[in-house]
């Protein structure tokens, strides 16, 4: 049975999915690229991007999860770039360069059209002005029989949480406290929408938690 799933999402202790202050230079906040030091080091994100090595163990198997049976991606706009307001051309194409780590239609969520992007390894980029339910109902038809992952960033799982509309999601909590940025659990009862705690294990560099919906 396909799923709408959240894999991979690295936060702090304290809730924080991102720094403050996301720009060019800081595509995920001040300090954000702590949050992923579990991912940054597996096999299977220096495979993502063309690289050799990496390690094996615990923290790769859950990214590898990750990537499995992902037939489409949805993401805010925030995930693509640090652009706001109307698109000013069409020359920024996201923050990986021709080839995105994607490989699949992939879903971003606007406020502003602009015309789909089709990119270098098999990822064709949406703009969906519509809402995170058209988003979906496009995305389940692209993803032809498999999963649709979403990739954040906080707001735009918030959105899909409170829709109860994710099946399963994967927190990569690392032991580093943040202090500020966006933090996953504003306004979020996770308990009171139905999502129970199902799967744990702790790495010395991430505390890896399934939470899946009860239907």
């Amino acid at each position: 049975m396909r799923k709408v799933r959240v894999n991979s999402f690295s936060i702090s202790l304290d809730g924080y999915a991102a720094g403050p202050n996301q720009s060019l230079e800081n595509p995920l906040g001040v300090r954000g690229p702590e949050l992923f030091h579990w991912f940054f080091s597996t096999r299977t994100w220096k495979q993502m991007h063309g690289h050799e090595g990496g390690s094996t163990g615990v923290d790769n198997e859950w990214a590898q999860r990750g990537m499995e049976n992902v037939g489409a991606w949805i993401l805010g706009r925030n995930m693509f770039g640090p652009l706001r307001g109307e698109w000013p051309d069409d020359l920024w194409k996201g923050w990986w360069g021709e080839e995105p780590p994607y490989r699949v239609p992939t879903f971003v969520l606007t406020h502003h059209p602009r015309r789909s992007l089709e990119m270098k390894g098999g990822t064709t980029f949406y703009f969906i002005t519509d809402g995170i339910h058209l988003a979906l109902e496009q995305a389940k038809h692209a993803a032809q029989g498999r999963d649709v992952r979403i990739g954040g960033g906080v707001a735009t799982i918030q959105q899909y949480l409170r829709a109860r509309l994710i099946d399963e999601l994967h927190l990569a909590f690392r032991p580093i406290l943040m202090g500020s940025g966006e933090n996953l659990f504003a306004g979020i009862n996770l308990e009171a929408l139905g999502y129970r705690c199902t799967e744990h294990v702790s790495t010395e560099l991430a505390i890896h938690v399934l939470l899946k919906k009860e239907t």
